[in-house]
């Protein structure tokens, strides 16, 4: 099944929900970032997080960055996403790994670290780019990212974010949602969607047993009159190319192009989100060193 993202709502309009499943999406990410167990559970909700809060943008060239730096071994995970459901993201060290918890689980919050920050940054075409900033909550990111919403956002926010990693440490299942109330809502009716949530499996283990986005929602909200809005093929895509790595040469200026001439004939430059290999000869970059010329 390809991964998807539902955004529904109330038809009183009071609240909103968003049920990806991004188990292929986290999958893709553990394959080029060969990641270590725990990495790709906190990839992996780094991503589903990512590609929901990217729905929520309006245009097509509207641009999300999320930046999760703790205090832990795994560094500072980069995820960009747009509204399009197309995602991808790095991590500085994504092989580190730690033990798991007592109970047998993967421990992302450890990985991460419960000291740090969480950045969002949502460049929609204005003169400049939204940057929101909050602190790293517990490192679990499901936690961070509610608090974000709440701090920042001032929006009431239940998230959760789940990946389930096989024994060969293959992407099992994945996926995440997050609800968001408002004001039209009674405090009965939050308690109503309170009790769901607690009484509902983790969201991974939904996933893996079969259920839909659009079950998962009737799951948590089977009490209210949801309705789909939108529906969204999610991808873990990278839009590098030959002419983008060329136009970051050129940026480097004259001096630096002719350094690379003399001393090593060529270069070779890797993209960091998807590790494709670009490769620019004597003759492409002599041709670089034209166009810097001739500007």
């Amino acid at each position: 099944m390809k991964d998807y993202l539902i955004r529904g709502m109330d038809k009183k309009g009071r609240l909103r929900i968003f049920v990806a499943k991004t188990t292929n999406m986290v999958e893709e990410a553990r394959k080029i970032h060969e990641t270590s167990p725990t990495a790709t559970a906190a990839m992996g909700r780094s991503l589903t997080a990512a590609a929901i809060m990217g729905a929520t943008m309006k245009n097509e060239e509207d641009l999300l960055t999320l930046k999760i730096s703790g205090n832990g071994t795994i560094g500072t995970i980069t995820i960009v996403g747009n509204n399009k459901g197309e995602v991808k993201g790095l991590a500085d060290y994504p092989q580190s790994d730690v033990p798991s918890t007592l109970e047998g689980k993967l421990d992302v919050g450890s990985l991460v670290g419960n000291e740090g920050t969480i950045t969002v940054i949502m460049d929609l075409g204005l003169k400049e780019p939204y940057v929101g900033q909050t602190e790293i909550v517990t490192g679990e990111i499901g936690d961070d990212i509610a608090n974000f919403y709440l701090v920042s956002e001032q929006v009431p926010t239940a998230v959760a974010l789940g990946v389930l990693v096989d024994k060969d440490i293959t992407t099992k299942a994945a996926g995440g949602y997050i609800i968001q109330i408002l004001p039209e809502i009674s405090d009965d009716e939050i308690t109503l969607i309170e009790n769901a949530i607690q009484k509902a499996e983790p969201i991974s283990t939904m996933i893996n047993n079969g259920l839909t986005p659009e079950e998962i929602m009737h799951e948590l909200l089977g009490e209210f009159d949801m309705e789909v809005t939108d529906k969204i093929e999610l991808n873990y895509k990278c839009d590098c190319s030959e002419d983008k790595i060329e136009k970051v040469l050129i940026s480097l200026g004259r001096k630096e192009i002719e350094d690379i001439i003399h001393e090593d004939g060529e270069s070779e430059v890797v993209c960091h989100f998807c590790n494709t290999k670009y490769k620019f000869d004597r003759d492409k970059l002599e041709k670089i060193l034209l166009t810097i010329n001739g500007q």
